[in-house]
C-alpha cells in the first residue's frame, strides 16, 4: 500500500495553489493579539492558547476532585484506622479523640462527597473536556482562522476561572464548603441553617455555578456560530469530522439546558435570601414550624434534572467525537457508518431532553408518567448501540496501531458498554425501587460518564498533544497509565454493583450501626486500595504531561499520525491565524483511509484522476 503523505513543503504548496485567500494576514500586520506575554498567554484571544488554559485548569481541578475521593474512600474502607496524619492538611476537619486517634469530621465527609461531584462533573468533564477540545479543534479542523468571536471566547475562559476561584475559596471557609450533595436539593440547599455547609458554603457554590453557566453559554454560542459560519471552502456539513459534529450538538444541548438550571438557581437564591418559598413547605427545625409554605422541593428536582440529564450527554458526546476520530486514525480505516454516527448523535441529543424524570422515580411522581420516561430512557440504548457497533466495526480488519491514544479509545468503548448496560436496569422504574440511591447507581454513572469520559479525554490529550505542544508524550508511561487506570477503574466500580444490589446506600459516613451492611468491610477496603493505586497512576499522567511539554520527543513532521483532517496541515508551531498563507480548501470527506490502495489522503488534496468521492 502506498502512502499519499504530503511533505511539509508539498502541503504548503497545495494550500497556496488550491487554498482560499481571505486576506487575513494583510489585516493582522504585527498581530496586536500577541504583542506581549500578558496578551499572548494570559488574556489570549487565540483559540489554541485558550484550549490549553481550559486543559490546565481542568487538570488542576481533576487532581483536587480525585484527591477528595481518596480521603472519603479512606473513611469508607478503613473507618477504624487513625487518619491523624491528615491533620496538617485538613486541620480542624480531622477530629482527634483522647486516645490520639484521628477521624474525619462527618460534616466534612459530606462536603468532600459534594465537592467531588461538583468539581468533576462541571469543572473537569464539562469545562476541561469540552472547553479544551472544542476550542482546539473547531477552528483547526474546519479551516478557520479562529473562533467567530475571539473576545467572547476569552471571556468564556475567564468566567470559568472566576467560577473556579469562588469555588476554591469556599473550600477554606471555617464552616466548610457546601455539603448537601452535588445536586443541591432543597431544603438542605435552601435553608442556610440546615447544616453548616448550607450557609456561606452554599452561597459561594451558587455564585460559582452561576458564573460557570455564563462561561458555558459564551463558549457554546461561539462554537455554534463558528461551526455554522466559518467553515472553509468545500467543508460542507457532511464533510466535517465527527469531533466537530459532537462539539456542535454538545453546544446546542448546553445552550438549551443550562439556562434552565440558571433559572432554578435564581429561585433558590430567592428562597435563601428574599424569603420566598418556591422550594420550601412544611419544614420543622428543632421542633419549630417554619412559616414558609406552598413551595415544593420536587420543583427543584425537575428543573435540576432538565439540565442534569442533557448534562450527561454534554459530557459524553465530546468524548464520543474524540474517540470516533482517534479510533479511525489509528485503525487506518474510515469510521464505519459516518452518517449513522451523526444521526445517532442527533437522536441521543433529542432524547436527552425527554428522560429527565428517570432520576426521580422515587420522588413520588405518578407511575403513569414514569412509564413515559422509562420508554424513552430505554430507547436511548438504540443510538448508543449503533455507535458501539460502528466503533467495533471500524476496528474490525483495521491495521491497528496499539499506541496509547488507541488503547484509551478501546478502553472507552469497553467502559461505555459496561456502564451503559447497567443503565438499562436503572432506567426501569420497577427495578429502580430497589437500586435507587445505592452503590449500584454510583457504579453505573461513574463507569459510563465518569471513567468513559476521562478515557475519551485521555485519548484526545495523547493524540493531539503533538499539535498543542510540538512534542509527544512518553509512550511507555502512557501505556502504564492506561493499564493501571483500566484495571483500577473496574476494580473500584465493579464491586460497587454488588454493594448496590445488596442495598448498601450511597453517601453514608459509616455502616457499623446497620446490621445488614456490616459484612462488606473487606470489599470496601479492596475498593479503597484500588482507588488509591488508580489515583497515583493519574499523578503519573500529570508528570508525563508536564515533563513531555519540555522534554518530550520533538515533532518533526507536520502530520505525525498520518491523519486526514485539516489541523495537521498547519505548521508544527502554528501562530495566530493557524495557516501562514491561505487557508486550505476542502476537497473530500474526513475519512479517506486505505482508499484505492493509498494509506490516507488529507482533506485538502483534490480527487485523483478517475477517483470518485467516498460514499458514506
Amino acid at each position: 500500500m502506498s502512502s499519499s503523505h504530503h511533505s511539509h513543503k508539498e502541503t504548503d504548496i497545495l494550500i497556496e495553489k488550491q487554498g482560499f485567500d481571505d486576506h487575513f494576514h494583510e489585516h493582522h500586520e504585527g498581530d496586536k493579539y500577541q504583542t506581549n506575554f500578558l496578551f499572548k498567554y494570559i488574556f489570549s484571544m487565540d483559540h489554541k492558547i485558550i484550549a490549553r488554559q481550559f486543559l490546565m485548569t481542568g487538570i488542576f481541578w481533576a487532581i483536587i476532585g480525585a484527591a477528595m475521593s481518596i480521603i472519603f474512600r479512606l473513611q469508607l474502607g478503613f473507618p477504624d484506622e487513625s487518619i491523624a496524619w491528615l491533620k496538617p492538611i485538613l486541620g480542624k476537619w480531622i477530629i482527634i479523640n483522647d486516645a490520639g486517634m484521628g477521624s474525619l469530621d462527618p460534616e466534612f465527609y459530606y462536603a468532600l462527597v459534594t465537592m467531588h461531584g461538583t468539581i468533576i462533573v462541571f469543572f473537569v468533564l464539562t469545562a476541561g473536556l469540552s472547553g479544551t477540545f472544542s476550542n482546539l479543534l473547531i477552528p483547526l479542523q474546519l479551516g478557520a482562522r479562529d473562533m467567530a468571536s475571539p473576545f467572547l471566547n476569552m471571556l468564556s475562559y475567564w468566567f470559568f476561572f472566576l467560577s473556579s476561584v469562588v469555588m476554591f475559596y469556599s473550600l477554606f471557609l471555617s464552616t466548610g464548603p457546601f455539603s448537601g450533595g452535588w445536586t443541591a436539593y432543597p431544603p438542605l440547599s435552601a435553608l442556610p441553617q440546615a447544616s453548616i455547609g448550607s450557609g456561606a458554603g452554599m452561597t459561594l457554590w451558587l455564585v460559582s455555578l452561576a458564573l460557570f453557566v455564563v462561561s458555558v453559554l459564551l463558549g457554546g454560542m461561539n462554537y455554534i456560530t463558528t461551526v455554522l459560519n466559518l467553515r472553509t471552502k468545500g467543508m460542507s456539513l457532511w464533510r466535517m469530522p465527527l469531533t466537530i459534529w459532537a462539539f456542535l450538538v454538545t453546544a446546542i444541548l448546553a445552550l438549551l439546558s443550562f439556562p434552565v438550571l440558571f433559572s432554578g438557581f435564581l429561585l433558590l437564591i430567592f428562597d435563601r435570601s428574599l424569603g420566598t418559598s418556591f422550594y420550601i413547605s412544611d419544614i420543622f427545625i428543632n421542633g419549630m414550624a417554619l412559616d414558609r409554605i406552598g413551595g415544593s422541593p420536587i420543583l427543584y428536582q425537575h428543573i435540576f434534572w432538565f439540565l442534569g440529564h442533557p448534562e450527561v450527554y454534554i459530557i459524553i458526546l465530546p468524548a464520543m467525537g474524540l474517540v470516533s476520530e482517534v479510533l479511525s486514525v489509528h485503525a487506518r480505516k474510515p469510521i464505519f457508518g459516518y452518517r449513522a454516527m451523526v444521526y445517532s448523535i442527533l437522536a441521543i441529543a433529542f432524547l436527552s431532553f425527554i428522560v429527565w424524570a428517570h432520576h426521580m422515580f422515587m420522588s413520588g411522581v405518578n407511575p403513569f408518567i414514569s412509564n413515559f420516561f422509562v420508554v424513552f430512557t430505554l430507547i436511548i440504548a438504540v443510538p448508543s448501540a449503533v455507535k458501539v457497533f460502528n466503533w467495533i466495526s471500524t476496528l474490525y480488519g483495521g491495521n491497528i496501531r496499539l499506541n496509547t491514544p488507541m488503547l484509551f479509545c478501546i478502553g472507552f468503548v469497553s467502559m461505555f458498554i459496561s456502564g451503559g448496560l447497567t443503565g438499562i436496569f436503572l432506567g426501569n422504574s420497577a427495578i429502580d425501587i430497589q437500586q435507587h440511591d445505592t452503590y449500584f447507581v454510583v457504579a453505573h454513572f461513574h463507569i459510563v460518564m465518569g471513567v468513559a469520559a476521562f478515557f475519551g479525554m485521555f485519548a484526545g490529550v495523547y493524540h493531539w498533544f503533538p499539535k498543542m505542544f510540538g512534542r509527544f508524550m512518553n509512550e511507555t508511561l502512557g501505556k502504564v497509565h492506561f493499564w493501571i487506570t483500566m484495571i483500577g477503574a473496574y476494580a473500584v466500580f465493579g464491586p460497587m454493583h454488588f454493594l448496590g444490589m445488596a442495598g448498601v446506600p450511597r453517601r453514608y459516613y459509616r455502616f457499623d450501626s446497620f446490621e445488614a451492611f456490616t459484612g462488606f468491610d473487606d470489599m470496601n477496603k479492596f475498593i479503597t486500595i484500588a482507588a488509591i493505586i488508580t489515583f497515583f497512576a493519574q499523578i503519573m499522567f500529570v508528570v508525563n504531561f508536564f515533563w513531555s511539554m519540555y522534554k518530550g520527543r520533538k515533532v518533526t513532521n507536520q502530520n505525525p499520525w498520518g491523519a486526514t483532517t485539516l489541523e495537521w496541515t498547519t505548521p508544527i508551531e502554528a501562530g495566530h491565524g493557524n495557516w501562514p498563507g491561505k487557508i486550505p480548501s476542502v476537497q473530500r470527506w474526513a475519512y479517506d483511509y486505505g482508499k484505492d490502495g493509498i494509506e490516507f489522503t488529507q482533506q485538502h488534496v483534490p480527487l485523483r484522476e478517475g477517483e470518485e468521492h467516498s460514499s458514506h
